[in-house]
């Protein structure tokens, strides 16, 4: 039996070894929704609402499984990103509909996520947020045209991965009502005034960038080049992938705002600018919160700000039916007007705070023009072949596109009202 057991082993190992060529692309986006971007929504939700909003966060987090997988089930299946194969399949109308909207998503992320990097560095050195965002910028900009960002990657990533697991490991020191945070998780509830935080936790979570940056990133392997068996482990491995990234995000953002409703909300204050937010750090790192938050927004923000860019740049050189390149003319022109465009809206807002909140609402809103396409690529034949999208798959797909355009509805009537 020794022999069988030693085979046993070697394929178990195998196995393992074959599963990690497979693993990466669902944590990289990841970074994408525990960014600045999440940080306030959360947090607003959090101070505002206490638990009642933690049931957005795990619809949320759902729906962002369900695309993301579309997203690289497209890569792998097709060798194109969400970006190409829309110039490849769509009539120009919607083609630049689509793509063109996906820029102003892009900018929009990378507002959030400069403003988040330029608030950190406020905290830090007192340097004013327009050069902090300005600087930000420029690092994100030399960090992809240098091609450094590889090496730099693991490091950022595992340095907001600590920022993220403080927060977890917060919950066994703060004093937290277990049975609302259960409720909140699971009842939906929309108290009065919380649709425009409802719909920024949306936006916050299920983002139109990462979208296209997981189909970029998962085509670059170009598995359809190995054939069917390939495409298959392919498949197979990035859910697991995506699932488990996925839920790693879900139980930092719910932790957030926990420990928001725990630390604001049950003393009824109102957060009204990041640096608060130290106070949810303090059991931990004590005084030195505020440098801890800083260093974690300014982690945080730079990478995801070259995470916004390489989306910005995938979407645009997929105009011209491209896979992202840095050092195609195409791709360098998306970053660069992905991040400046960030800057110059910066500049022009009054209330960083509120301006990254509304960054988020827009994401939501360009949603449906990313997600409905999709759903038509992936479920086309002629796109996917064999592997399109079954009636059940598709079913799903169009239950969460309706929840998006539901929920943006409901805010728009909402801001009318208002």
């Amino acid at each position: 039996m020794n022999w069988l057991s030693h085979i046993g082993k070697q394929a178990s190992r195998l196995a393992s070894l074959e599963l990690f060529r497979y693993i990466g692309p669902g944590f990289f986006v990841t970074v994408g929704f525990i960014d600045p971007g999440n940080w306030v929504t959360n947090v607003a939700a959090g101070s505002q609402f206490g638990y009642q909003l933690l049931w957005i966060v795990t619809l949320s987090t759902i729906m962002l499984i369900v695309l993301q997988h579309n997203a690289a089930h497209l890569g792998i299946v097709t060798g194109l990103c969400l970006s190409e194969a829309a110039s490849t399949y769509f009539k120009p109308w919607l083609r630049n509909l689509m793509l063109g909207s996906a820029m102003l998503a892009c900018i929009s992320t990378a507002l959030a996520e400069l403003l988040g990097g330029a608030i950190g560095l406020q905290m830090l050195t007192g340097l004013p947020v327009p050069a902090g965002a300005l600087l930000a910028c420029c690092f994100s900009i030399y960090m992809l045209l240098s091609k450094n960002y590889q090496r730099l990657e693991k490091w950022i990533m595992g340095f907001v991965s600590l920022i993220g697991l403080a927060f977890l490991f917060e919950l066994t020191l703060a004093t937290v009502s277990w049975g609302a945070t259960l409720q909140g998780w699971i009842l939906p509830t929309v108290p009065l005034g919380a649709l425009p935080v409802i719909v920024g936790v949306l936006g916050a979570v299920v983002m139109p960038h990462n979208i296209f940056l997981h189909s970029e990133v998962i085509q670059s392997r170009q598995v359809s080049e190995l054939g069917d068996d390939a495409i298959r482990k392919g498949l197979k491995y990035e859910f697991l992938d995506t699932l488990t990234g996925m839920g790693a995000g879900w139980a930092i953002n719910s932790a957030m705002i926990i420990m928001a409703a725990a630390v604001f909300h049950d003393r009824s204050v109102q957060v009204s600018e990041l640096p608060q937010v130290t106070e949810t750090l303090r059991p931990i790192f004590g005084n030195l919160s505020a440098m801890v938050f800083a260093l974690g927004l300014i982690f945080a923000g730079l990478a995801s700000s070259v995470t916004a860019a390489m989306a910005g740049g995938s979407v645009f050189a997929g105009i011209y039916r491209e896979p992202f390149d840095i050092a195609d003319i195409h791709s360098k022109i998306g970053v660069i007007a992905t991040v400046f465009g960030g800057v110059i809206v910066i500049l022009l807002l009054k209330d960083p705070f509120k301006g990254i909140l509304w960054s988020q609402i827009a994401l939501s809103l360009q949603l449906p023009f990313t997600i409905f396409p999709m759903i038509w690529l992936t479920s086309s034949k002629k796109v996917m072949g064999s592997y399109a999208n079954r009636p059940y798959g598709k079913a799903v797909l169009w239950v969460v596109g309706m929840i998006v355009i539901g929920l943006n509805i409901a805010l728009l009537m909402d801001m009318a009202r208002g």
